[in-house]
């Protein structure tokens, strides 16, 4: 099957007044559309606590997303954008990229504000190696640095996406992407659900800004996977493993999550520890650990959707979107959500 599979199979037409560009007033009052084996229920993130069931295991990503866009200028007085990626531990350099009217060069030199400019070291196939100069960087990227909301999400970022792009239990600076469906979690509602008999245990993986780079290749298979870092702490790590082996429910809040424990299975097991996945999930894929997934409205073409048809089973989801589109639902990250359980192949 997977052979077979093409970019076309993952595409749909939506339209433009469904796409979410702000946040609802309340994160926990996003539409949830809960997926059954017995038909679509129209419901609200806010009744979560009242149909979880006891002994679930929810998974949750702690990654923060750091305000990685950087707008500058060159001396020339032409302006440029870099997004920042991802650190490489030395010297405060960072892989990035690089957006400008005329090709950056080897040594360029970025004014982000009047104490804080960033250094172009080194050209990539796609990225630059750049260096940030200021004698606080860390407090510089907060200071200046510019939340990297999506490319479809055209407005300049605001005040609050400072705290409504960020989940309530980011805790791990390296994100430049949210982990979506953590989104519409509150601490009153994970309070609730937890009384409700349902556990949370934490993880991290680093979203990277691949997340949102359209395939390129018509024939899925060809498709090469952005690359993410992620840690699982052992108590992480053991609580999964004894719901896994007491036949508890694991749910996965987001693909990032799913892909994080899908990412460290060994053996039948989740292994604590660091790693870096390039996991490409798509139908045919096998899971091994999780069995329900909290999850927003996908773009088409993406390897986001592609997770979730996998997940849930192709002609399933092409009925959850249609349903989704009728219904008007909000979609992608500022949107609504679905919650739905692994498609069981017989």
């Amino acid at each position: 099957m997977k052979g077979k599979l093409r970019l076309s199979d993952f595409d749909f037409s939506l339209p433009e007044g469904l796409i979410a560009k702000h946040p609802l007033p309340e994160r926990d009052a996003s539409r949830l559309l809960h997926v059954t084996d017995d038909g679509l229920l129209d419901r609200t993130v806010s009744g979560l606590a009242k149909w979880v069931q006891a002994g679930d295991l929810w998974v949750i990503n702690n990654t923060r997303v750091i305000p990685a866009r950087l707008l500058g200028q060159k001396n020339t007085g032409g302006k440029v954008e870099i997004l920042l990626l991802e650190p490489l531990g030395n010297d405060h350099q960072w892989l990035a990229w690089g957006k400008s009217n005329k090709p950056l060069k080897t040594g360029d030199i970025i004014h982000i504000a009047d104490d804080f400019d960033v250094q172009v070291l080194e050209k990539r196939a796609r990225e630059l190696v750049v260096k940030l100069l200021a004698d606080n960087v860390p407090k510089a990227i907060q200071t200046h640095g510019h939340m990297p909301l999506p490319p479809y999400i055209t407005r300049p970022d605001e005040a609050e996406d400072k705290t409504r792009y960020q989940t309530v239990f980011a805790r791990h600076d390296g994100a430049v992407a949210a982990p979506t469906a953590g989104l519409h979690l509150t601490v009153a509602l994970m309070d609730a659900m937890r009384k409700s008999g349902a556990n949370f245990v934490e993880v991290t993986l680093h979203v990277g800004a691949g997340t949102f780079q359209p395939i390129q290749a018509e024939s899925i298979s060809e498709h090469q996977m952005h690359e993410e870092s992620y840690h699982i702490h052992q108590q992480a790590a053991d609580a999964i493993n004894n719901a896994k082996s007491q036949g508890r429910r694991i749910v996965a809040v987001g693909t990032t999550s799913l892909r994080c424990l899908e990412s460290s299975i060994l053996y039948g097991n989740v292994i604590a520890g660091a790693g870096r996945s390039r996991l490409f999930i798509y139908p045919g894929y096998d899971f091994q650990v999780v069995d329900a997934l909290l999850t927003n409205f996908h773009l088409p073409r993406s390897t986001l959707l592609m997770l979730v048809s996998a997940f849930a089973g192709m002609a399933r989801i092409r009925e959850v979107y249609a349903h989704a589109m009728a219904k008007n639902y909000r979609f992608f990250s500022y949107g609504d959500a679905m919650f739905c359980e692994r498609l069981k192949i017989l």
